[in-house]
């Protein structure tokens, strides 16, 4: 009988228990279950918590491209100002 659980047992895996996730795009989809390990979809929340510090520095905010929030920050600064022109400096210093 093979009771091994080393070289020989290892032929005979070819099945898949996960496939890619459509929503964080890791290979954490579990097919059987319809549930992400990583994010948790089909759930509407992301999935984290808090005792996963290390998990949570790989995924917060800031370690992807932050296409908008990058803006958002940037305009911040100012109080979100929009339109109009900025004062001119040689007009105000001849006054």
């Amino acid at each position: 009988a093979n009771m091994t659980k080393g070289t020989r047992s290892f032929g005979k895996r070819h099945n898949k228990g996960h496939t890619l996730c459509v929503r964080c795009g890791r290979r954490s989809y579990h097919i059987q279950k319809s549930r992400c390990a990583a994010c948790g979809y089909p759930s509407a929340r992301k999935r984290n918590y808090n005792h996963l510090n290390k998990a949570r520095r790989r995924k917060t905010t800031g370690t992807g491209r932050m296409a908008h929030l990058r803006l958002v920050h940037r305009r911040a600064k100012h109080g979100f100002r929009e339109g109009g022109l900025a004062p001119s400096v040689k007009h105000a210093a001849s006054e």
